[in-house]
């Protein structure tokens, strides 16, 4: 009996290594910034926009246009629209996206982060 739970006792990382070994394989990439699928990965119901310095993020209305949520390659943030002569404007006090005609700029603090920005596509 002792030699029995030796063995098995010797056997069970042997075991558990060639289990896992099998997962090691799998390569799922859910996230839509990256990699060779990036542009198959866009957020559902949302826009993608491309900025200098071949930056990106994407945009999501929200309430009827009350709102959008920024998808950024780190997070993710809900902005609230704000009054502005300058075209739809969304902020939560920090984070600014300024969105007027065909121009976008999004601001996170003090320094502009992302600009001359284009809706994919256009």
């Amino acid at each position: 009996m002792g030699n029995k739970l030796i063995r098995a006792a010797m056997l069970a990382p042997v075991g558990l290594s060639l289990l896992l070994t099998g997962c090691g394989g799998m390569n799922v990439n859910v996230w839509p910034f990256g990699g060779e699928k990036a542009r198959d990965l866009t957020p559902a119901n949302s826009t993608e926009y491309q900025c200098k310095g071949n930056k990106r993020f994407y945009v999501r209305n929200l309430d009827n246009g009350s709102a959008v949520w920024l998808i950024y390659p780190d997070r993710q943030v809900r902005l609230d629209k704000i009054d502005s002569a300058t075209g739809a404007q969304y902020s939560n006090g920090i984070a600014t996206l300024t969105i007027n005609g065909d121009e976008t700029m999004l601001a996170d603090g003090p320094a502009v982060a992302y600009s001359e920005c284009k809706a994919a596509g256009k």
